[in-house]
């Protein structure tokens, strides 16, 4: 194992979006702190400022899809892949089950693990949000469950990140009520979402964090949002910011957002469109300042930098593996091919991480796991996307990154 490590450690690699080392200045040499990360209605806990030795959350779980029992016919006609509601039908094709027609007496289990660390960075910023069957399309107990899964980066403090991962779910969730439409639920939801970070850095004065949401400091603070909800036939991804889904569909990288740096052409023309200018400060920076051209927050730097998501709807097939979702903190370092290769050992159970001394080394401390309750046989544990999100983690570390790093791995393959 520990060859197979070195291996992927030491190889050149050119990601399909350009893997460039983090253009963020590097703090002064220190040991790590890790805050821990919870993802039921806990806020997260505050690091220990004693602790000394690299720290790891870990979280693991399962989940049910609830099964379908469809009537009528597939949806087939591209403006209805934007559709919301997948209403249930009975397939009249023969032949092969497949995503949309799942077999008769089967459930299938979605399994995810997730994984943040500080790294070489003083505070935490990130926050990630896992919600399981956040909303149901229906009153039925067998209607369709979506699943909802994101990463926030914040910069400048970290509570707008914080604020997304309590508000966001549930904004989305109310627009799926009364809207038929991905695009358009997704896009309310972050421009509600950027909305009620502006009301409640004015409304709240002082709190428990480095900014204590005093202006201006406060209209400097921001966070990157990549939302993924996956349904029984659809990975949905609305993304604001650097911070990237990729879905591994047959041992191939399949990146599901696009990053939002202030060069990319159209980005930098629309921030030129509105007034805005894009100066080369330790990299390309929105009025020499922040390194993305679109995120949550930022009231300073708006209208240049925008809150809107872009969206991106993409079918499930059977050959879909796992979707990994993560912020730049990985991305900076690790390309996509790369990243989905580790991935699928883990989940091939080619790699233990906790078994390997090599793996770990420098690792010691609190590692969690969890589960929740799935089908009938009560809670399902899934090691396996556990260790590839801590193993991608390892691996960005390894290769210097300078950011937080926050990991989700998403199993997509289905119990048969």
């Amino acid at each position: 194992m520990a060859e197979i490590y070195r291996g992927v450690m030491n190889e050149g690699e050119a990601s399909s979006t350009g893997c460039k080392p983090s253009s963020r200045a590097t703090t002064s040499r220190r040991r790590m702190k890790i805050r821990r990360i919870k993802f039921v209605d806990v806020t997260q806990s505050e690091a220990e400022n004693g602790r000394k030795r690299h720290k790891f959350q870990v979280y693991a779980a399962s989940f049910s899809l609830d099964r379908e029992n469809r009537e009528g016919n597939s949806i087939s006609d591209e403006e209805e892949k934007q559709t919301v509601i997948p209403k249930k039908f009975k397939s009249k094709t023969k032949g092969s089950p497949s995503l949309l027609m799942p077999v008769i007496g089967s459930e299938m289990y979605p399994k995810f693990g997730a994984a943040s660390v500080c790294g070489r960075r003083r505070d935490m910023e990130d926050a990630v949000a896992i919600r399981p069957s956040f909303h149901r399309q229906g009153q039925d107990s067998a209607d369709v469950g979506f699943h909802y899964f994101g990463v926030y980066d914040g910069h400048g403090c970290s509570h707008v990140a914080t604020r997304c991962r309590e508000r966001l779910h549930e904004l989305v969730k109310e627009e799926l009520e009364c809207e038929q439409q991905w695009k358009s639920a997704m896009e309310r939801s972050f421009k509600r979402m950027d909305n009620e970070v502006i009301k409640w850095n004015e409304s709240v004065v002082g709190a428990n964090c480095r900014c204590e949401l005093q202006s201006p400091e406060c209209d400097a603070v921001g966070s990157t949002a990549v939302v993924s909800i996956v349904t029984s036939d659809k990975i949905v991804v609305a993304n604001c910011g650097d911070s990237r889904a990729v879905l591994c569909r047959k041992g191939k990288p399949v990146p599901l957002s696009s990053d939002h740096k202030p060069d990319r052409p159209d980005e930098l023309d629309r921030i030129q469109e509105a007034g805005g200018r894009v100066i080369y400060w330790d990299g390309p920076r929105v009025l020499g300042v922040l390194a993305m051209s679109r995120s949550i927050g930022d009231t300073y730097l708006k209208p240049y930098v925008s809150c809107e998501p872009e969206v991106t709807v993409t079918d499930r097939t059977v050959d879909d593996e796992c979707l990994i979702i993560a912020s730049d903190g990985l991305w900076d370092v690790v390309s996509n091919d790369t990243a989905c290769r580790v991935a699928r050992m883990c989940l091939r159970g080619k790699v233990d991480v906790r078994a390997q001394p090599c793996l770990v080394k420098g690792m010691e401390g609190e590692v969690v796991v969890g589960s929740t309750k799935g089908g009938e046989g009560g809670e399902i544990s899934d090691k396996a996307c556990s260790d590839a999100s801590l193993l991608l983690t390892k691996l960005a570390l390894a290769r210097h990154s300078t950011d937080n790093v926050s990991v989700v791995v998403v199993d997509l393959k289905r119990a048969t």
